[in-house]
């Protein structure tokens, strides 16, 4: 039988797969445990960071590759234009560091609680979040590309000025979230469980909702495109 979806209705997103376990990594069976110090400039490769606490640690232009982090915090420090290339990351803990023009690319991300984060400028490729709490994190004019918020919690998060392509939202829930001057393209929103927007309505051309969300939203869209709704 034909399909009864509008030629131009964008497709629902497919399940995503559960998160892996450490287990499950492909590299698994080659991760050694990191016994060092981070420094700026320093290449890790096939590392296990678990259980480390670094605090004001400076890292800055470093490249992590097929690493893994497990219950890992880092209390501020700063890790600007690192890389992170095909990195899990699970139960790990990151407050107010500065993760600025950082490039992530294949990372994974479970569990973990990230809150004042500097992330301005960073560029995220193939990126999955599972069960992650935002508190107050700055992706202002970041990149994200085929990146996914899964059962999230976005709080005070803000987009402004990023450009989001192909970025799902599936079971999360955005509370303050800010998309101001933002480009949107393919930006899939209906699976969240809440649009808690307070910023940058008329930055959601190219975002895809329901008619539930529509209807929630509807005020402040019409607001923030300077629409009069009067009935007489």
């Amino acid at each position: 039988m034909p399909s009864s979806a509008h030629p131009c209705e964008a497709p629902m997103p497919h399940a995503l797969p559960p998160p892996r376990d450490l287990g499950d990594l492909p590299y698994a069976e080659y991760l050694e445990r990191f016994g060092g110090r981070l420094a700026p400039e320093a290449v890790h490769d096939t590392l296990h960071f678990d259980g480390d606490t670094f605090e004001d640690a400076d890292s800055g232009s470093a490249r992590f590759a097929e690493c893994a982090f497990s219950s890992v915090s880092f209390i501020g420090g700063r890790l600007r234009r690192a890389r992170f290339n095909d990195v899990w990351l699970h139960t790990s803990r990151l407050v107010g560091t500065d993760l600025a023009e950082t490039d992530w690319l294949d990372a994974e991300v479970v569990s973990g609680s990230l809150a004042g984060l500097e992330m301005f400028g960073a560029e995220l490729r193939r990126v999955t979040f599972h069960q992650c709490k935002f508190d107050s994190v700055n992706f202002r004019a970041t990149t994200l590309r085929d990146v996914s918020f899964r059962d999230c919690l976005l709080r005070d998060v803000d987009f402004g000025g990023a450009a989001l392509t192909d970025v799902t939202f599936p079971g999360s829930d955005l509370d303050g979230v800010r998309f101001e001057k933002a480009r949107l393209e393919r930006t899939d929103l209906r699976g969240a469980v809440r649009l808690g927007i307070t910023a940058g309505y008329d930055s959601l051309r190219g975002a895809v909702i329901d008619n539930t969300q529509l209807f929630a939203i509807a005020p402040m869209l019409a607001q923030a495109l300077g629409i009069t709704v009067r009935d007489h």
